[in-house]
């Protein structure tokens, strides 16, 4: 009894489940659910399919280089049966299941601190803009009420002064007319 991967997104298939598509060349593919089948025949491709193992591994959210994958290839050798031998690889398997577990726990929780400290980094630097933008605000309404706070008679004196200045170039313009 053995336990098949699916083609398209890399889940187990177990005895009794799933389906087989073999193609003319011969070639076997097995799929896991219907879902998968239909994708494939569709020719989608499985890297870009966000939900396949073939994606997660391709973007880094899985581990995908590690020793203990080498024990998991398939090995299609004759072996003579010896019952010591079976009792050690079955001690084997779960000890290397156990080490590719604590793996790949240790590699999502680096990923995933690594992920924190980018977000982390991301909402100072919003927080620190909106600070700054804030400044800004507080200044320019320091400067208006400054300009509030001016006396009036001083104010009206700078407005009475600015009114009796010409506006350059007034003068020549008013004598042009006079002239012609």
């Amino acid at each position: 009894m053995r336990i098949e991967t699916c083609h398209f997104c890399s889940g187990n298939i177990y005895p009794g489940h799933g389906m087989v598509y073999v193609r003319n060349d011969g070639k076997i593919f097995r799929f896991c659910r219907s879902k998968c089948h239909k994708a494939f025949k569709m020719k989608k491709n499985p890297r870009k399919v966000r939900w396949t193992g073939s994606f997660r591994r391709t973007h880094g959210k899985e581990l995908t280089v590690d020793k203990t994958f080498d024990f998991e290839r398939k090995q299609n050798r004759p072996v003579r049966y010896d019952r010591n031998l079976y009792m050690a690889t079955i001690k084997a398997m779960k000890r290397i299941q156990q080490i590719r577990l604590r793996r790949e726990r240790m590699y999502y929780k680096q990923r995933i601190h690594a992920a924190k400290v980018k977000l982390n980094e991301s909402i100072e630097r919003k927080h620190e803009r909106e600070k700054q933008r804030l400044r800004l605000a507080e200044l320019k309404q320091q400067s208006k009420m400054k300009i509030l706070k001016e006396p009036s008679e001083k104010r009206a004196t700078t407005e009475r002064a600015v009114e009796k200045k010409p506006v350059k170039g007034t003068e020549e313009k008013i004598m042009e007319g006079q002239m012609s």
